[in-house]
């Protein structure tokens, strides 16, 4: 049975690296992701080494994958630095997302076993309850408590996969912790999950992936909406 752990799967998304690097790539992108280090902040090579106990070495290697991650980038006579996110980019990216997870999610309605769609039914209250007892507050999941990684997991297209959940997976993620602030759809968006979820018991390919491309879609206008009223 699951229990909720908002940050942590004990199934990862990317293959497992126990090298020094990483290791050290693995803590820095959850450092990243989580807003412990801020957009647009520049990386600290001496007390990123420091921080992480790792020679300057693994720690570049480490940045290297992230800059393939697009969680850093590379500004001239600056350094590495955090990605910002910027309207246009939440733009661009939610767009992919509705194009990839619409089709990832007309694949599960025929691809998730019975067991599969039961889990993901179970994972769904986990996130109600969550919301329900944190003021609203979306439940921010990792893997295996991730909702949209469930359908994406059980699309059966191993490349569609791993477009969505190895190289886009923590550009995603960040934006969202960067954007659960905005409260307003947590209640709207759980509800729309319970109608994927039907949609996909039905085995309806057509509706599955309708219901998918329009809740992306829902949440970039919620999103660029909050960030336009706040600037």
């Amino acid at each position: 049975m699951l229990e909720a752990n908002n940050n942590v799967s004990d199934n990862p998304p990317e293959h497992s690296d126990n090298t020094l690097s990483g290791q050290t790539t693995t803590a820095l992108r959850e450092a990243i992701v989580t807003g412990q280090i801020r957009p647009g902040e520049k990386l600290n090579e001496p007390r990123l080494a420091e921080q992480f106990h790792v020679s300057r070495g693994p720690l570049r290697e480490a940045i290297r994958r992230l800059v393939a991650m697009r969680l850093v980038r590379h500004i001239p006579h600056v350094g590495a630095t955090v990605v910002t996110m910027s309207p246009n980019s939440i733009k661009d990216l939610y767009e992919v997302r509705e194009v990839l997870e619409g089709k990832a999610a007309g694949l599960a309605a025929l691809n998730m076993t019975d067991e599969q769609i039961t889990q993901l039914r179970k994972l769904l209250e986990i996130h109600r309850h969550h919301t329900e007892t944190n003021a609203g507050e979306y439940m921010q999941a990792e893997g295996d408590f991730d909702f949209h990684y469930q359908i994406i997991k059980g699309c059966g297209n191993a490349l569609l996969a791993n477009q969505l959940c190895d190289e886009l997976y923590h550009l995603i993620r960040m934006f969202r912790f960067q954007t659960s602030r905005f409260k307003a759809r947590s209640n709207r968006a759980l509800i729309e999950h319970d109608q994927l979820i039907y949609a996909i018991e039905l085995r309806d390919a057509e509706l599955s992936e309708m219901l998918m491309r329009k809740h992306i879609a829902r949440a970039k206008t919620s999103i660029l909406n909050s960030l336009a009223t706040q600037s």
